[in-house]
């Protein structure tokens, strides 16, 4: 009778307990909802210090709606701290930190247990905090998730290192053990949920900013395009009769005039830039070798290469054909090409690879040179902007709309000092080398 009274005891109490770390689930969510509903849309909603206010909520309130059981105390109180610490940063972290031990402080206790059980839950969070932000959103995910285990390890050390000190029955022991298990499980679900709905308003946020660039872009490309369209007619004309003049003048204006040509040249290769801006024009599309392409491109630049002082390295796939605009993809290729050799010192190599996996190609041009950092690559393909002393930013966004209107991604990776990779996926198919190609296949060097 006594055993089934002892059953029946010890399963209200792991009811009661569920019941309390739901509750704590439900707390934890609290921030992420109140973020989304209030702050969504502000830019007090970027600060850690509003991220650092919202979890310590969270841990106070964690704590005010605790389970209570041997004088033990089950809660969730860690969890804000791993979210702060990863997704607020360091302020957020220490705040939410310095706000569970003035909780503690006034709930009394073990103080000196309290104290250090938060310390070490805070530990792991903090050493993963600069690399967490490395990851992609599935594995910052999967991170967090790990690093919200470590306080339930914590707990469990700490409770293991309780039974033998107080030599705790058997009975006892397996209660403890069953609501560590307990614990363990609610702390890894509150954990993964909270990380989801993080990560989603992050994307959230991300496809908002995405839409307005792409409003944008549109608008300017739009613009760009009727005013373009509207000046090359006379412009056409008033090149048409200085290139007139010019052959016809002998005195002291020909060097003028050259330089006229010149400059009005390079007025209207900046309006076909913003004519393809807006919509890249494919006359005509066409069955075209891809190597074939890209050794062009580097036989056009290698005078501009060797001029810069720069090596220009290909290694190509021959007998991989794409179906494209031949003119607009050099136009891609020579832009993006140009930008590296451009950025990298005299001395220094580019490189270019070309290499097929199943109905794709990847091009991937890698340089030397300066690089960019994380604020720059975000900003590439920006209209009007350029990280060169002279240039409109045309160029890059060029290449991205023509690489785009192919059906194919472009991608860049880059580092300060170390220099920059590009990465083209395009759509492509494969057909058998011709003799002619077989020559010149891998490793050339400009």
């Amino acid at each position: 009778m006594a055993l089934c009274k002892n059953q029946t005891s010890s399963n209200g109490e792991d009811e009661m307990l569920a019941e309390k770390l739901l509750l704590n689930v439900l707390i934890i969510l609290l921030p992420i909802f109140i973020h989304s509903v209030l702050f969504d849309n502000k830019s007090v909603g970027k600060s850690p210090y509003l991220c650092g206010v919202l979890q310590s909520l969270a841990v106070f309130l964690s704590l005010a709606f605790s389970f209570e059981e041997g004088g033990l105390y089950w809660d969730l109180r860690y969890v804000p701290m791993v979210l702060a610490f990863l997704y607020g940063g360091p302020i957020a972290g220490a705040m939410v930190l310095v706000s569970y031990l003035a909780t503690r402080t006034f709930m009394g206790g073990d103080l000196l247990l309290g104290y250090a059980s938060g310390f070490l839950a805070a530990l792991i969070p903090f050493m993963f905090m600069k690399k967490f932000w490395t990851f992609d959103a599935k594995k910052r995910i999967r991170t967090t998730v790990l690093v919200g285990l470590w306080p339930s390890l914590s707990m469990l050390l700490i409770l293991v290192a309780n039974i033998f000190l107080n030599d705790a029955t058997a009975e006892d022991t397996n209660q403890i053990m069953m609501n560590v298990g307990i614990f363990g499980a609610i702390q890894v679900f509150a954990v993964w949920v909270a990380a989801i709905l993080n990560e989603s308003l992050i994307e959230k946020d991300l496809m908002r900013k995405e839409i307005l660039r792409a409003e944008k872009l549109n608008t300017l490309g739009e613009l760009a395009a009727s005013i373009a369209h509207e000046i090359r007619n006379p412009l056409t004309v008033v090149k048409g009769f200085l290139q007139m003049m010019h052959k016809q003048e002998k005195g002291d204006n020909y060097y003028y005039l050259s330089l006229v040509l010149t400059e009005l040249g390079r007025a209207e290769s900046i309006i076909n830039d913003y004519l393809n801006f807006a919509k890249p024009q494919f006359e005509k599309k066409e069955d075209a070798e891809l190597a074939e392409i890209i050794t062009e491109v580097t036989l056009l630049l290698e005078a501009f290469a060797a001029k810069e002082g720069v090596q220009v390295n290909v290694q190509l796939e021959w007998g991989v054909y794409v179906k494209t605009d031949r003119n607009q993809l050099k136009q891609a290729l020579v832009n993006i090409i140009k930008n590296g050799i451009e950025a990298t010192d005299e001395g220094g190599e580019v490189n270019i690879s070309q290499v097929s996996a199943g109905n794709e190609s990847y091009v991937v041009i890698s340089d030397t040179g300066k690089g960019m950092d994380s604020a720059q690559i975000a900003r590439l393909g920006t209209l009007f902007y350029t990280t060169k002393d002279k240039g409109t930013g045309l160029g890059t966004s060029v290449s991205i709309k023509i690489i785009e209107a192919m059906g194919g991604t472009i991608s860049y990776k880059s580092e300060r000092g170390v220099g920059t990779e590009v990465t083209i996926i395009l759509p492509t198919y494969k057909q058998k080398p011709s003799d002619h190609t077989e020559q010149t296949q891998m490793n050339n060097a400009i």
